[in-house]
């Protein structure tokens, strides 16, 4: 076959496989289950698989590898194309150690169940030609208090069940929402904390289809900065039930940020103060005495670039990144415009009335235009392909400099290593 021929033959398989993708996720009954055999057939073939992050972070709280954090990204909308995206980065620069992640909440508001992420994940890696493994997760399994403790443990019990079926080895365990700080004691109030965590560690210990890595959370994120003392009562009581290599791998903290960030009257986040003296404290305490690879920051996405680096020097073990992912996205010059008016209309209408008193137009929107991202998610991956492709550029750059700032450049071979099939 000539050159000719074999890039037409290319281009051909590329486009036979998105059209499979669309049918996986948009397709009848039928059609979606046919499609999806078809792709994780296929991955399996080429050498793509689920995997668990556990043996490297393993290997990170003995101290053989540091120096880096690991991205998390949540994928909560054109997410075929966002991974496609995330994995060229991840090409051009040998990059292993990255996780694709979906939270609780998440599932609920953009139309998309595990399966349907793992899915669109192994066909990214098919469409850009990536082999070895890709790491998935469950974000912030989180416990809602006010929906009744045991039914929403037994929900979290199905939600897990679920994720190993897709093929997330990698799951947040979130019931940092039932830490009580009116209790004066640390103990106290990380008790119920602690109970909850160890009942769902053990139970995904006692399912898991590989060995899974778990991590923990001790502060709500928006709430108080995190104390060594939080991390000690919570940890000690933990491990009075549950040993070091069973255990949970690394613990989430709260260091002053907030999910989304907080966006000024014009709709654009504002900056937000991360007490790295903390954070740096936290890590050293988690890996020191407990055997961690360390611990998580949350809601740093729309943080300046710049200040990417310093998680890293604080020994941050891993960073989840979300929203500004969608301000790439909505926000991009190429958007459609009637596309976003509709997004703007339908948040307007559907949930006007939980506007904050004071907040403008573009205030309401920012918080609020995440819930677009599922009744709105079939005519997004229709957007046509010079949209798309315009969107995955500006994906990618940015997080090649995420990539860069996070240390996680040339990190395939140390994955390689410690991450095998």
């Amino acid at each position: 076959m000539d050159r000719g021929s074999a890039r037409g033959q290319q281009h051909t398989d590329r486009q036979l496989l998105d059209d499979v993708v669309n049918q996986a996720l948009f397709g009848s009954a039928t059609e979606r289950a046919a499609a999806r055999r078809s792709i994780r057939t296929q991955a399996a073939d080429a050498g793509v698989w689920p995997a668990s992050i556990w043996s490297l972070y393993r290997a990170r709280a003995a101290g053989v590898i540091d120096g880096f954090t690991v991205p998390a990204m949540n994928v909560r909308g054109l997410s075929y194309d966002l991974i496609r995206a995330v994995i060229r980065a991840s090409q051009h620069h040998q990059v292993g150690a990255f996780i694709i992640e979906i939270a609780r909440s998440e599932i609920s508001y953009t139309g998309q169940r595990p399966d349907d992420v793992v899915v669109a994940g192994l066909a990214a890696a098919l469409r850009e030609r990536y082999r070895g493994p890709l790491f998935f997760q469950g974000d912030h399994y989180q416990v809602n208090v006010a929906a009744g403790i045991d039914e929403e443990i037994r929900r979290i019990e199905s939600l897990i069940d679920e994720s190993f079926l897709a093929g997330f080895y990698n799951l947040d365990i979130d019931a940092s929402t039932t830490v009580d700080l009116t209790m004066a004691d640390p103990a106290e109030q990380q008790a119920r904390n602690v109970e909850l965590t160890v009942h769902l560690t053990k139970y995904i210990r006692r399912y898991q289809p590989v060995k899974c890595t778990i991590g923990g959370e001790i502060g709500k994120i928006g709430g108080r900065v995190s104390r060594r003392d939080d991390l000690r009562a919570f940890m000690t009581g933990y491990r009075r039930t549950v040993a070091l290599e069973e255990g949970i791998s690394k613990v989430a903290v709260q260091t002053g940020t907030r999910h989304g960030g907080v966006p000024d009257r014009s709709g654009r986040p504002t900056a937000m103060t991360v007490d790295f003296t903390a954070l740096a404290d936290l890590s050293r305490v988690a890996r020191s005495e407990f055997g961690l690879a360390g611990v998580v920051q949350h809601g740093a996405s729309t943080l300046p670039l710049e200040l990417f680096g310093r998680f890293s020097d604080a020994g941050t073990a891993e960073i989840h990144l979300s929203t500004e992912f969608q301000n790439i996205i909505f926000d991009h010059p190429a958007f459609p415009a009637e596309l976003r008016s509709a997004i703007d209309s339908y948040c307007f209408e559907q949930f006007g009335q939980e506007r904050v008193v004071g907040q403008t137009d573009a205030q309401f929107l920012y918080t609020q235009r995440k819930r677009a991202w599922g009744p709105f998610r079939q005519q997004l991956a229709k957007l046509p392909g010079p949209i798309k492709q315009a969107l995955g550029q500006a994906l990618e750059a940015w997080v090649t400099s995420l990539f860069e700032r996070l240390r996680v450049l040339d990190t395939r071979a140390v994955v390689d290593r410690y991450v095998t099939r």
